[in-house]
């Protein structure tokens, strides 16, 4: 099917609302010269395409079948990042596909954020809030190394609660932050909690409560490689991925977020191509960052027993709260009781209350496996949640918002963290049933 070349992807008339999933790819890409300059061969650069026709999670299903990868969902259309050879091949299932200029890029500058972003923290500079924030409450924070990325930048991990250097029984919360390198704006997501955790402690009546009686642990960014490649000619790359070379050196770069162990690459939902922005590997936990946070899981299991019982995987963008399953359409599928379903759905429905978000199971968008929602439920019975941050639409700055909107799109999900701390101790409550499940 012959593809159209588009005139410029935004129109003053456009009222259409992208439903945009950072479980998945990226609107703007980059083309080969840029992030795939690495790649052995041009024809694996990727383009961007919007696909008019899809308009259920099975169709978009179908579209992700091809190996095309969906950064957006709207009604009736989606837009995708492909090769050439994917987007005929979308074509070929009879939508109309329609090809979308590249992003404009801005001369090379010093390795950091654009000057005009300078808000937003760099590796150096999320390790030093870090580092502050220990230093300033060591009573009630604690810095832990839990691996290395793979080219050899520290995994931090940040503990937070009332007596932080012991390890007590108390129920534990797992933030996680990061996992795809352009999602810049949930690092900030997590200086905000470090900050608000400690600087309220004593004085916000709540925020003291909590960490008196849970055990937090904030890991602030789980690709910092990438992280770092993507600001380091001083403008945007749009890099999802790790820095980690495919077995054949084809290409750069894993998605972590589909490296997870449970279901990996079962149902359609990842990419076998190494050069494919969902690329998941050629073995879940094959990239060092995956393979070190979820040891990092699997050692909060004592006396048999998973301390931490609640999770939110940050990400940008489309303002959603997703649970899982995202690699089957089924509400309960093996490893999900209906009321284990139906907390999550609760959970989910009372924390988007306080953030506006949209609360929706990960596949009603579309099949996608190998995430850690789905690993941290189905191999650790972890209730687990991704947040999509802010914006809503690509229209608000789609990956890359203004440096101004941090203080508030961060803030914005202090409720829904704090209600989601407050079930810690019992999930089930959410759905009335703690008497069942929790012992009263």
């Amino acid at each position: 099917m012959p593809i159209r070349i588009s005139s410029p992807f935004f129109t003053g008339g456009s009222t259409r609302r992208l439903l945009t999933a950072a479980l998945l790819i990226p609107l703007f890409t980059t083309t080969a010269g840029d992030a795939f300059a690495d790649t052995a061969t041009a024809d694996r650069a990727h383009e961007r395409y919007e696909v008019v026709g899809p308009a259920t999670a099975q169709e978009r299903t179908e579209v992700t079948d091809t190996g095309a990868a969906i950064d957006g969902v709207e009604e009736t259309a989606v837009f995708i990042t492909a090769t050439p050879t994917e987007a005929e091949a979308v074509g070929d299932l009879g939508y109309e596909v329609t090809a979308l200029p590249p992003p404009k890029t801005e001369a090379q500058r010093a390795q950091d954020f654009p000057p005009e972003d300078s808000g937003y923290h760099n590796f150096d500079e999320l390790t030093e809030v870090v580092d502050t924030v220990v230093a300033d409450h060591p009573g009630i924070a604690r810095k832990a190394t839990i691996g290395s990325s793979y080219e050899g930048r520290d995994l931090m991990a940040v503990k937070l609660s009332d007596n932080a250097g012991t390890d007590e029984d108390e129920p534990e919360v797992l933030l996680t932050h990061a996992q795809h390198a352009r999602e810049h704006l949930t690092v900030e997501m997590a200086v905000y909690l470090l900050r608000t955790f400690t600087g309220e402690y004593g004085s916000d009546e709540r925020i003291t409560e909590l960490l008196d009686s849970r055990e937090i642990w904030i890991l602030p960014n789980l690709n910092p490689d990438g992280s770092e490649y993507d600001t380091a000619t001083g403008s945007y790359r749009n890099w999802r991925k790790n820095r980690q070379p495919s077995p054949e050196a084809r290409a750069k770069g894993t998605d972590l977020n589909r490296n997870w162990g449970h279901q990996w690459g079962c149902c359609g939902g990842s990419s076998s191509v190494p050069s494919s922005p969902t690329y998941r590997g050629p073995a879940g936990e094959s990239a060092p960052e995956v393979g070190a946070v979820a040891d990092f899981v699997r050692g909060r299991v004592v006396d048999g027993e998973q301390q931490i019982t609640v999770g939110i995987d940050f990400h940008t963008y489309g303002e959603l709260v997703l649970w899982p399953y995202g690699y089957t359409y089924d509400e309960t599928a093996p490893g999900m009781s209906q009321d284990e379903y139906d907390t999550h759905a609760a959970l989910g429905e009372l924390m988007a209350e306080s953030n506006g978000y949209t609360p929706q199971q990960s596949s009603d968008l579309y099949i996608t496996d190998g995430s850690i929602n789905d690993w941290l439920w189905g191999d650790q019975g972890i209730f687990s949640f991704t947040f999509e941050m802010y914006p809503g639409s690509a229209v608000g700055g789609g990956f890359y918002p203004p440096d101004e909107v941090i203080p508030a799109e961060t803030s914005r999900n202090r409720e829904a963290v704090l209600d989601l701390l407050d079930h810690a101790d019992c999930p089930q409550r959410a759905i009335g049933k703690e008497a069942d499940h929790c012992g009263g």
